[in-house]
């Protein structure tokens, strides 16, 4: 919408995938995120994506901390992503029992890696690096760079932590947030409850507004999980979606116009 940039990750579509890129254009969804495991998957998510007129905002990326030549192997991988157009590389990272000066200077490198291509890292709202805004807060004082920064999932902060909100901890990370996931839940702790966006605990449009506010455009990708033990059809699973899609571009509908009536 405009240079907000709203996105969906392909996995959103569940086992009724195959329906992803052609329903995003029939609702109007012009981003997508996708995920590799080698370089070569960047190949065949472009064919795929293509023909829908869809772009990839985002990739799910693996990264290797553990050592510095598994930081060294991020080069192939951020060069995959430069050539799908992406311009965020997600990574999942895990400290464990490394020693943290090692995983904070090879996050480093990821970053030296990525910036040179164009490409951001952002980490995805994980333990025990991005557990919540605290520790997020740490790990980027620690790590510093400026082509690392936040993946901020909107129902993470719940699933991982107790006793606080989604608001709460986006607001002490704004400088560094990359990339966001909308995902909404229940707020229960470690319970997989993720339904269509609006229905759970997620105050999305306080969200919108903070981030937007400081200055952040996306992309802001749909992460539909779902809810344990269900079995939804494939007209539901794309309902799911297309409510999902509506809920969001609403909210952000509101905030352009509460801010033209500002002006």
């Amino acid at each position: 919408m405009d240079d907000i940039t709203l996105a969906c990750n392909v996995y959103s579509y569940g086992r009724y995938r195959q329906r992803a890129f052609e329903h995003m254009k029939s609702i109007g969804i012009r981003y997508a995120e996708v995920s590799i495991g080698k370089p070569e998957d960047a190949d065949e998510w472009l064919k795929q994506t293509e023909p829908y007129g869809l772009r990839i905002s985002s990739v799910i990326c693996p990264c290797d901390v553990s050592s510095d030549e598994g930081a060294e192997g991020f080069a192939p991988v951020a060069r995959a992503v430069q050539r799908m157009g992406a311009r965020i590389a997600f990574v999942s990272v895990h400290a464990g029992d490394l020693p943290l000066p090692d995983v904070y200077r090879r996050i480093r490198r990821l970053g030296d890696i990525a910036g040179d291509l164009g490409v951001k890292v952002a980490m995805e709202t994980h333990p025990d690096l991005i557990t919540n805004g605290d520790v997020a807060s740490q790990t980027m004082r620690m790590v510093a760079h400026p082509n690392v920064g936040i993946n901020f999932d909107t129902a993470n902060i719940y699933y991982y932590n107790e006793g606080t909100d989604a608001v709460t901890e986006v607001r002490k990370v704004l400088p560094h947030v990359f990339s966001v996931h909308l995902k909404d839940t229940n707020g229960k702790p470690r319970t997989w409850y993720f339904p269509t966006l609006g229905q759970g605990v997620v105050d999305f449009p306080e969200i919108f507004r903070l981030l937007l506010e400081h200055g952040f455009r996306g992309p802001f990708t749909m992460e539909l999980e779902g809810i344990e033990g269900e079995n939804l059809s494939e007209e539901q699973q794309l309902e799911r979606v297309a409510q999902s899609y509506n809920y969001v571009r609403g909210i952000v509908e509101q905030w352009k116009q509460s801010r033209q009536a500002s002006t």
